[in-house]
C-alpha cells in the first residue's frame, strides 16, 4: 500500500496532512473525490451489467446446446483433435465400516469388507471366529 493510500484512508494521518489547506481548498478537494467515487461507481455498474449480458448470453447457449444434444466435448474434441473428453468422476464418499474387532495393540479397529482383511481379523477367523461374530449392529 502506497504511502499516499494510508494517509487517504487513516483519518487522523488524512487530518494532519491536510492541515495547511482551507476550508474552500478542501471542499474542492472533496468535490474531486466524489467525482472519482462517481466516476467508478459507473464504471462498476457498466462492467455489472456486462457481466450479467455475458451469463446470459452463457446460459442462452448451454440451452441451445442441450436442446441439439450438444456437449462441450464435443466441441472441444473437434478444435483440438485426439479422443473424447471423459467426465469428471464424482468421488464417492467413504463406506461406513461393517465389522469391528480388537487389534494387536489391543485397540478397537473397524473394516468396511472391503479390501484386504486385516491381519487381527483374519488371525481370529483362522482361530474358528466366524465374520459375522464382528458385524456392527
Amino acid at each position: 500500500m502506497s504511502d499516499f493510500i494510508k494517509i487517504l484512508t487513516h483519518e487522523r494521518r488524512l487530518k494532519a496532512s491536510t492541515k495547511e489547506l482551507s476550508v474552500s481548498e478542501l471542499e474542492e478537494v472533496e468535490k474531486k473525490i466524489r467525482n472519482v467515487i462517481a466516476a467508478r461507481k459507473k464504471e462498476e455498474e457498466e462492467e455489472k451489467a456486462e457481466q450479467r449480458l455475458k451469463q446470459e448470453k452463457i446460459e442462452e447457449f448451454k440451452k441451445a446446446m442441450a436442446d441439439a444434444g450438444i456437449g462441450i466435448s464435443d466441441i472441444l474434441e473437434n478444435e483440438i483433435g485426439g479422443e473424447p473428453l471423459k467426465a469428471t468422476k464424482k468421488k464417492r464418499a467413504p463406506k461406513p465400516p461393517k465389522y469391528a474387532f480388537t487389534d494387536e495393540q489391543g485397540e478397537r479397529a473397524t473394516w468396511t469388507g472391503q479390501g484386504r482383511m486385516p491381519k487381527a481379523l483374519k488371525k481370529a477367523l483362522e482361530q474358528g471366529h466366524r465374520l459375522e461374530e464382528y458385524l456392527i449392529k
